[in-house]
């Protein structure tokens, strides 16, 4: 089977798939373009009856009655409204068709995308993500809005051909030569649009994903004088989508004018045969309209099916994008262990842990423990694994072997929604959405305003929130750009306070905020519900007075806790953690300064 064939056939498919999931609006619209396709033909009837039997006598003899005029526009008016029902059930039914489809493989593929681990997802660009959602979807059930249409044209062309022979056998065969005619331009029209077709989709996510990285990244382009590339980049990308959609056209550009031609041609010789048969009596004046008529009324329904077999390419393409996502493996699986519903903080025990991307290893053995309601500092130079020890405590990913414990449960045993109502992680990275202050704290959460405003003062945010011009009704732009980094990264903090987590994991997230407001918010979380319900924290930190104010410190390198102690031990006895603190201190010194007007300044 060759490619095109093999395209023909999972189109067809595809569309055998979508009368699967909704069989009655599928009826409704088919039967409206049945409807509309008799009606049609009936149409055509309706005339070759009114010729003879009005029309032409009125010619005949000069006169008609006002009896005839009104029954033959009450016929006409007939049909006409039957007609036009159809098209409302077949547009309706193919619309709702249509756009169910399209929401309910949205939800499908959103939803695989929350079921998908986090490795998952950084595997794959986020353009691509936003592009398989959204363009590839609508492009997989193109083709449902002209299907209809496309199955009513069948059941014209059966009653049409039965009317043709019935009215004058030698005329209709004119008819059957013009039919497959159209239907084998159709089936070459196919052929070379297809390829064509396919690679116009696929550009179409290359564009999509390039342009949401420029987006995302439009600080670093900016900062970094990268205009000029990046538009050279969109520019090779637009047009080389714009040279295929024009490859596209031209071939529909060839095609369409033969296609629209050859109904016309085949009236003109309905026209020749039928006026030479007329002189010889062979046929009648109105039969003679009737079958012309019927040509002029098929030229474009019969369009239809060209435009069901022009969409199928690029509907295969769709679903191939699509089907990758709905058939991606690896979720998560959860347990049945619900966590107790206590205020207590939470244990945590990670017991001989290992983690590799791919088959790239990063964490080996790591072991450690954290006692309720204590402090430890996670530390390490760059790339020792601390982001990904970060993920696995939270169950963001779970550890090639080895044991991540909270509250003597591993996490893989834990119900769905467990461990996110027992643990908060604020990330490296702050994202903030384009809502407002109060908006992005609760995330949905319905807690009362007092709430909001004591995670605020935890994460020493209550201050620049109350300077903002609406409190905590102001809205704060996408991504928090009216905000400093030092501001995004506290209301994010905050909205992890909020939900009184039992273990919260913070990675280097106070790193744009100076050392005075981060021993503060550690102090805060400390005193935050008292001794006893003050949470588990676990924070990646590297200025050595936040290290201070840890119980206990995990020195890791290479992937592997090398030691672990009090600060003060750990400078004594570890040559590598020494040298990491004394770096650390040279730079946080230099910090210090750019970040010390953050305090007083309501926008960044």
């Amino acid at each position: 089977m060759t490619g095109k064939d093999d395209t023909l056939r999972r189109g067809l498919a595809l569309l055998g798939r979508a009368v699967r999931h909704e069989p009655r609006i599928f009826a409704i619209a088919v039967g409206g373009s049945a409807v509309y396709g008799i009606m049609t033909v009936g149409s055509a009837w309706v005339l070759g009856r009114v010729t003879d039997r009005v029309v032409e006598p009125a010619f005949r003899t000069g006169e008609t009655t006002t009896g005839a005029l009104a029954a033959a526009g009450l016929a006409i008016l007939a049909v006409a409204l039957l007609k036009a029902a159809g098209i409302v059930g077949r547009r309706l039914g193919a619309g709702v068709m249509q756009y169910r489809l399209q929401a309910r493989y949205r939800r499908a593929v959103t939803k695989q995308y929350l079921h998908l681990p986090l490795s998952w997802h950084q595997r794959h660009p986020t353009g691509q993500l936003l592009s398989n959602a959204n363009a590839d979807v609508e492009a997989v059930w193109f083709p449902i809005a002209p299907l209809p249409m496309a199955v009513g044209v069948l059941v014209m062309l059966f009653v049409a051909g039965v009317a043709l022979v019935l009215t004058d056998p030698v005329l209709s065969l004119v008819g059957f030569a013009i039919f497959p005619l159209i239907f084998v331009l159709n089936v070459v029209y196919q052929r070379r649009l297809s390829p064509l077709a396919t690679r116009a989709q696929q550009l179409r996510a290359e564009v999509s994903g390039v342009a949401h990285e420029s987006f995302d990244g439009a600080l670093v382009v900016k900062t970094l004088g990268r205009e000029p590339e990046e538009t050279a980049r969109f520019r090779a990308a637009a047009d080389e989508l714009r040279d295929a959609q024009i490859q596209v056209g031209y071939v529909r550009g060839m095609f369409d004018p033969v296609l629209e031609a050859l109904p016309n041609l085949g009236v003109l010789a309905v026209l020749l045969v039928g006026a030479s048969r007329i002189q010889s009596g062979s046929m009648d004046a109105g039969d003679l309209v009737q079958v012309a008529y019927l040509f002029v009324l098929l030229a474009f329904p019969v369009r239809a099916i060209g435009w069901v077999l022009g969409e199928l390419p690029r509907s295969v393409v769709g679903w191939d994008r699509v089907s990758r996502v709905l058939e991606a493996t690896g979720g998560l699986a959860y347990g049945t262990v619900v966590p107790a519903d206590v205020d207590a903080p939470a244990s945590l025990d990670v017991q001989g842990v290992d983690f590799s991307y791919d088959d790239a290893p990063v964490l080996h053995g790591v072991t450690f423990s954290v006692d309720a309601g204590r402090t430890i500092a996670v530390v390490g130079p760059t790339g020792s694994g601390k982001s990904t020890l970060t993920t696995l405590l939270v169950r963001l990913v779970d550890p090639s072997s080895g044991e991540v414990v909270l509250d003597g449960v591993d996490l893989r045993a834990v119900a769905r929604g467990g461990v996110a109502g027992a643990a908060a992680v604020v990330p490296q990275q702050t994202f903030l959405f384009d809502d407002t202050v109060r908006g992005n704290v609760t995330l949905g959460l319905d807690v009362p305003d007092s709430a909001v405003l004591h995670a605020l003062t935890v994460a020493q945010a209550d201050r620049f929130v109350a300077a903002l011009p609406e409190g905590l009704d102001t809205r704060i732009g996408e991504r928090g750009m009216t905000l400093s980094g030092g501001q995004r990264q506290r209301l994010a903090l905050a909205r992890a306070i909020v939900r009184s987590p039992r273990l919260l994991v913070m990675d280097d997230a106070t790193s744009s905020v100076d050392a005075r407001v981060e021993a503060a918010i550690l102090a805060g979380l400390r005193a935050s519900g008292g001794a006893e319900d003050a949470p588990t924290v676990v924070v990646v930190a590297y200025r050595k007075a936040t290290i201070a104010l840890a119980d206990e410190v995990v020195y890791v390198e290479h992937g592997r806790v090398v030691d672990r102690g009090t600060h003060l031990e750990l400078l004594g006895r570890c040559s590598g953690y020494r040298s990491l603190i004394t770096a650390y201190e040279r730079e946080d010194a230099e910090r210090a300064a750019l970040a010390a007007d953050e305090e007083t300044s309501p926008v960044g």
